[in-house]
Parts: structure tokens; C-alpha cells; sequence
């Protein structure tokens, strides 16, 4: 398996907003190119912190140059309740359909998680 297939999850969550390209290139994935917003940005980063090996194998110059907007641009205004027997990846496949974006959903609610493996019924949490 190649570096474009590990990290297929990342490459497909820059599909439509990432203006550049991601090269295997010596054993390591570069990601270069830019996007309009730093939310943007930290999304494609998230996705690319999934893998644990990210640090040996990516080289990322990802430039913002949009402006203002990146704090409206990371919330959709939806929220979802949960309830008992939710995890945050049944949560991502049912309202995002994936459930690999549940680290998504964990980073617009790191004002109330510590764990994405520690929700609670009851909480309402922010869909991106």
C-alpha cells in the first residue's frame, strides 16, 4: 500500500478545497498547494493526524489565503443529541457518511471533549 492509498481519507477531505496536489516523493506524501481558510487548513490536518505515523511520512506547505471567515466557515449551526449506545464515529457515518470523519466532529466540540471516546448522553454536540 502506497502513501496515497494510506492516506486516502486525508487527500479525499482536500478534494474541493485544497488548490494544490499530494506527491509521493522519497517515501514521504507532500501535501502543497493552498486553501481559502485556516479551518479549512486545520481539517486537512486532522485528517491527516489520523494516521500515527503522519510525522515520519507527510510534508505538508499548506497556505490559507482567504480571510475572515474561518470561524463560520468550521460550523454548520447543525447539532446532534446523543444518545445511549452513540460513539462519535456512528455519529460522523450517520450524519456525514463516513464514519473516519468522526475526528471532525471531535475537533468542533473540544470546548466540551477531552476524549473523542468520552461522550455522554445527553450532550449536544456541533456537526461540522
Amino acid at each position: 500500500m502506497g502513501l496515497r492509498d494510506k492516506y486516502a481519507y486525508a487527500i479525499s477531505t482536500a478534494k474541493g478545497k485544497f488548490d494544490g496536489s499530494a506527491q509521493e516523493e522519497n517515501g514521504k506524501l507532500h501535501f502543497v498547494g493552498s486553501v481559502k481558510t485556516e479551518a479549512e487548513k486545520n481539517e486537512i490536518w486532522n485528517a491527516i493526524k489520523t494516521i500515527p505515523d503522519w510525522k515520519n511520512e507527510i510534508v505538508a506547505d499548506i497556505k490559507v489565503t482567504g480571510g475572515g471567515a474561518a470561524g463560520a466557515a468550521a460550523t454548520s449551526g447543525k447539532t446532534y443529541t446523543v444518545k445511549a449506545g452513540d460513539t462519535l464515529s456512528k455519529i460522523a457515518k450517520d450524519h456525514m457518511g463516513n464514519a473516519n470523519a468522526y475526528m471532525k466532529i471531535y475537533e468542533a466540540n473540544r470546548d466540551q471533549l477531552s476524549n473523542p471516546d468520552l461522550i455522554k448522553p445527553g450532550q449536544v454536540l456541533k456537526l461540522p
